[in-house]
């Protein structure tokens, strides 16, 4: 499927970003202009099921196709927050980009009682302003006015399509290119066991204090300062 992109900036070096469940390309609302300064041109997709892309059927197999279609190979630089994460930990081998960092990545979900209820995400498409406010205290306004507009527009079929991965070790056993793990502080994603697992396999892994699990929304400034080296 040719998903919907984004793109920001003209620069000579190319830099791709995949977004999380329920967000869009809207969640890069300020990673995009700030690579953009320096010197990138950004480019940015709405995964299936997501802003303005197409609708189903899901899961990740297909969301990995899906930029592998959309997308130029070679980037400079590609960026994969959560389910993007996951995403371009699928697509890596084919996009052949120069560096890769998986923000938080999804590649342990746990159960309900460790963070992960596929029906639990679903039903948030319901969620009001009041509720995003209220869970993501550090968020700017505009992000909160963001989180409402792509929900509105998000087909929550995506989260129950991630159900059967609840349990399974989606590691992966190598980094395809140089690789940064950005992670949150803590992050329900990734534990410090999984974390010194991937520092083993070769992979940089980075955390960024007190952030959230979407730390670019939760903390810019330490979500691009734990970039530098990177970008």
């Amino acid at each position: 499927m040719q998903l919907h992109t984004r793109t920001w900036g003209e620069g000579e070096r190319l830099a791709v970003l995949i977004h999380g469940i329920m967000a869009d390309h809207r969640t890069w609302r300020r990673v995009g202009p700030a690579l953009a300064d320096r010197g990138y041109r950004v480019v940015a997709v709405d995964l299936r099921g997501h802003g303005a892309s197409g609708r189903g059927p899901y899961g990740p197999e297909l969301f990995a196709d899906d930029v592998v279609e959309t997308l130029p190979r070679g980037a400079e630089l590609a960026i994969g927050h959560s389910l993007g994460g996951l995403t371009l930990s699928l697509a890596v081998d084919r996009l052949e980009p120069r560096r890769a960092v998986y923000s938080d990545p999804a590649w342990h979900l746990a159960g309900p009682e460790q963070g992960f209820d596929a029906e639990a995400f679903a039903r948030f498409k319901s969620a009001g302003k009041e509720q995003i406010r209220a869970m993501n205290p550090r968020w700017e306004e505009a992000d909160v006015e963001v989180e409402a507009a792509t929900l509105a527009v998000w087909d929550e079929a995506t989260a129950l399509s991630l159900a059967p991965l609840q349990g399974r070790d989606l590691l992966p056993a190598a980094p395809v290119v140089p690789s940064l793990v950005q992670l949150a502080d803590p992050s329900f994603l990734i534990s410090e066991e999984r974390a010194a697992r991937l520092t083993e396999r070769g992979f940089e892994v980075r955390s960024v204090a007190g952030a959230g699990h979407t730390i670019h929304r939760d903390d810019f400034e330490g979500f691009m300062a734990s970039l530098e080296g990177w970008i």
